[in-house]
């Protein structure tokens, strides 16, 4: 079984969990030596599957024998953290299946009562707390939740009649109303235009997203699963997918592996590239980004670039972009990640080196959601802005996604023209 449980798995072991012998950074080898632990806002999603892992593997289990264990270990730091994290709830999501996604939608409020028994030691007596914590925090988010847009305006292209040929657009997501249409609908729009002959539809990955635009809304997004079948059931021979995802990473592994189990259901299926695949794709994103913000290229300014991270070997695109932009000349451009490296320290330390007054904000995503709102524009502790600030610089928060940039939408464009033309080529 998969180290990544999902919630039905890791209740029914009922195994007393025991802190691991010795702190993470103690830890030789593996990614796990590189992870943060300054704050739990670092744990998102699977993060927390490395932490488990490493640490059963610390204990001397192999991946495959989880399910096996007399006890289950949690590394210092997870017992020693906060468990909840401010907007996200509970960073134990990670140890949820993202491929059960139907579960997710209340994997956070699930993921504090699996935090409190945590600290008890026990998994026992499950299903009142569960049953209370998911209405808990469904409350909760009602009190908290800020009007993100008309979600109305949105086209969430879920419609039959689909016709013989399909291009399917899949995206993580973001319950972001207005910024949802502005980026993932102007891709999919720009999409659209160049190929009149498709029809162009929309699956999110994301099924917490999914479930949340839903009960705020009342708006309905197919995950790919449901856009997959609705192709089935629609009787599309040709398939284009493309993801809108940044690089090829564990989201576009997954969307891979999701697409092969339908390779039987289509006369023909292709899989477009990610945005930075090729160098010349990181040469137009880098092109697309500094033009967008030449405005502030004033010499004085240091335009600091706020990407996701991932443990996966693909984060290595961030420091590939850094290197992009230093060698065409933009000094004073910078790259960091929320979840890995280079990290906010790592680019506060690169930008401390220059003689800059000002910082200006911006995030590389494709969609400027929770974390360009919190994690980067937010005013709490860790926060990118007031981080900078709290260092004697001027801050200036450009909260868009990469989607609405016209070049970065039609990069989408040409690769899934790439993707549309290895069709003609299987005739």
């Amino acid at each position: 079984m998969q180290v990544l449980y999902d919630l039905v798995t890791v209740i029914s072991m009922q195994k007393p969990l025991r802190k691991a012998d010795k702190p993470l950074g103690d830890w030789e080898g593996g990614f796990c030596g590189k992870l943060r632990v300054r704050r739990p806002a670092c744990y998102w999603y699977r993060n927390v599957s490395w932490l488990w892992r490493a640490a059963n593997a610390e204990a001397g289990y192999a991946a495959g024998e989880v399910s096996d264990h007399e006890e289950l270990v949690v590394p210092e730091e997870v017992f020693s953290c906060a468990f909840l994290c401010p907007r996200q709830r509970i960073f134990l999501y990670g140890f949820l299946n993202t491929k059960h996604e139907k579960q997710n939608g209340k994997a956070m409020a699930v993921g504090g009562t699996m935090a409190a028994m945590l600290l008890m030691g026990t998994l026992s007596a499950v299903t009142e707390k569960v049953t209370k914590a998911v209405t808990e925090a469904e409350e909760a988010e009602e009190e908290t939740e800020v009007y993100t847009g008309d979600a109305s305006m949105d086209n969430v292209r879920n419609q039959d009649e689909i016709g013989e040929k399909e291009l399917l657009v899949v995206s993580f997501g973001t319950s972001f109303n207005d910024n949802r249409r502005l980026t993932v609908g102007a891709i999919e729009n720009a999409i659209e235009v160049a190929f009149p002959e498709y029809s162009v539809r929309r699956g999110f990955t994301s099924q917490i997203i999914i479930d949340h635009v839903n009960r705020r809304d009342g708006v309905k997004i197919d995950n790919v699963t449901e856009a997959l079948d609705r192709a089935v059931a629609n009787g599309v021979k040709t398939l284009v997918v493309q993801p809108t995802h940044l690089m090829n990473g564990l989201e576009y592994a997954d969307l891979k592996n999701e697409l092969a189990a339908y390779a039987d259901s289509f006369e023909k299926v292709v899989l477009g590239e990610p945005l930075l695949t090729t160098g010349e794709d990181f040469t137009a994103v880098a092109t697309a980004i500094t033009d967008w913000t030449k405005d502030y290229d004033d010499g004085e300014t240091a335009i600091v670039f706020m990407g996701h991270g991932t443990e996966a070997e693909s984060n290595q695109v961030y420091q590939k972009m850094q290197d992009v932009l230093a060698e065409g000349g933009f000094a004073n451009y910078f790259v960091g990640t929320v979840e890995a490296t280079p990290s906010l320290d790592d680019v506060l330390a690169a930008v401390g080196k220059g003689e800059y007054k000002r910082v200006v904000l911006e995030p590389l995503m494709v969609v400027a959601g929770d974390h360009a709102n919190n994690d980067m524009a937010g005013d709490g502790d860790g926060a990118w802005k007031k981080t900078f600030e709290d260092a004697g610089y001027e801050v200036e928060c450009l909260v868009r996604g990469l989607g609405e940039n016209e070049a970065i939408q039609q990069l989408y464009v040409q690769h899934a023209q790439a993707a549309a033309d290895q069709v003609k080529e299987r005739r």
